[in-house]
C-alpha cells in the first residue's frame, strides 16, 4: 500500500495570515455557484440540530472535481463559549480529494465561517446594493459584523455606521474596529433606529428562536440592500413585503427545511438563479432588496479550497 499523503492543519491564524481579499473570496464563491449550476460542483442540503440551550450545532457536505475536492464542515454555535474563553463559534473543516477520498486538509472553521458568510453577501451586494453605498446599520456586533464591515468596506465607500446590540463589550469592539477603518459610528438605543436612513442593513443576531421579531422592514429607505445572515430571526413577518425582492441562498435547500426563514411566497429567486441571470434584479434608488441565508455548503468548499491551494502555492 502506498504511504498516506500528508495534510495540512490550517488554523484560524494561519488562514488569517494568508490575506485573501474580498474580492477573491467573492469570485471564488460566484465561480463556484457557476460551477454548481451547471452540474460540476455538488452539494447536500445542510443539517441543523438546536439541543434547546441556546447550542446551534450543523453540518455540511459539497464536492467537485475541478479542483479535486470535498468539504465537510461541522460547526457549533455555543453562547456559554465567551465564558470559558472560546470564541461563539467553533468548528473544523476537511478537504479531501473527491476523486479518492483521501485527507487533504483540516481547516478550522471561524475564520472561514466569517468570511463565507460575508463573501455570501458580498456576491449578492455587488449586484443588488447602490453602489455609492456609504453608510451600514448592524444589528448584531458579533463576529459577522466584524467580516460583514470589512467586507463591504472593500466594495463600497462607506464613511459611517450604525450599531445595535445587546452586550456592551462587543458594541465597543464594533465601534473601536469602525474608528480603525477610518469610519464615524453611531451606537443606537432603538434597533429600528439602527436600520433606518443607511444603504446597507446587516443583521445577525444569535440564532435563537426563542428571541422575539422586533426589525421592522418598512423602516428600511427605498434603496436600501440587507443582507440577514440569521434566519430572518429578529424580522417581523408582516414587514417583509416591505421588500419588492428577496432572495435566499438555496431555494431547493429552503423547501425542506423544517422551519422556513421567510413566507415562501416571497421569495424572488437564490443565489445561483441570480448570478446566472434565471432572475434578472439590480439595484433601483426606489426599490427595497434583501438576501435571507443560512449558509451555502459550496461556499465553505470554495473558501477552504482557495486557502488550501494558496497555501500549497
Amino acid at each position: 500500500m502506498p504511504p498516506a499523503m500528508p495534510f495540512e492543519y490550517l488554523s484560524d491564524e494561519r488562514l488569517a495570515a494568508l490575506g485573501l481579499t474580498t474580492q477573491e473570496i467573492a469570485d471564488c464563491i460566484e465561480k463556484a455557484v457557476r460551477a454548481q449550476a451547471g452540474g460540476r460542483l455538488w452539494a447536500a442540503p445542510k443539517t441543523a440540530m438546536m439541543p434547546g440551550d441556546g447550542r446551534y450545532m450543523m453540518a455540511t457536505l459539497s464536492a467537485c472535481d475541478d479542483p479535486a475536492i470535498t468539504a465537510v464542515k461541522s460547526v457549533t454555535v455555543s453562547p456559554e463559549n465567551p465564558s470559558r474563553g472560546l470564541p461563539g463559534i467553533v468548528g473544523a473543516i476537511m478537504l479531501m480529494d473527491s476523486q479518492t477520498g483521501e485527507l487533504r486538509a483540516v481547516t478550522d472553521a471561524g475564520w472561514i465561517t466569517a468570511v463565507r458568510t460575508a463573501g455570501l453577501s458580498a456576491v449578492m451586494a455587488r449586484k443588488l446594493a447602490n453602489p455609492a453605498s456609504a453608510s451600514i446599520g448592524f444589528i448584531g456586533t458579533g463576529v459577522q459584523a466584524h467580516s460583514h464591515l470589512r467586507a463591504f468596506c472593500d466594495l463600497f465607500p462607506i464613511s459611517h455606521i450604525k450599531i445595535y446590540g445587546r452586550g456592551q463589550a462587543n458594541i465597543d469592539k464594533l465601534a473601536g474596529y469602525a474608528a480603525e477603518l477610518g469610519l464615524t459610528f453611531e451606537v443606537c438605543a432603538d434597533s429600528n433606529d439602527a436600520i433606518s436612513d443607511v444603504d446597507i442593513v446587516v443583521s445577525s443576531v444569535t440564532l435563537n428562536y426563542d428571541i422575539a421579531p422586533f426589525l421592522n422592514a418598512e423602516n428600511l429607505k427605498k434603496g436600501a440592500f440587507a443582507s440577514i445572515t440569521d434566519l430572518g430571526i429578529p424580522w417581523l413577518d408582516n414587514t417583509m413585503t416591505a421588500f419588492q425582492n428577496v432572495f435566499v441562498d438555496d431555494a431547493e435547500q429552503e423547501k425542506i427545511m423544517e422551519k422556513p426563514m421567510i413566507d415562501p411566497a416571497l421569495i424572488s429567486g437564490d443565489l445561483a438563479s441570480l448570478i446566472t441571470g434565471r432572475t434578472p434584479a439590480e439595484y433601483h434608488p426606489d426599490t427595497r432588496k434583501a438576501f435571507v441565508f443560512r449558509g451555502l455548503a459550496i461556499g465553505d468548499l470554495a473558501v477552504a479550497a482557495l486557502a488550501w491551494r494558496r497555501v500549497c502555492g
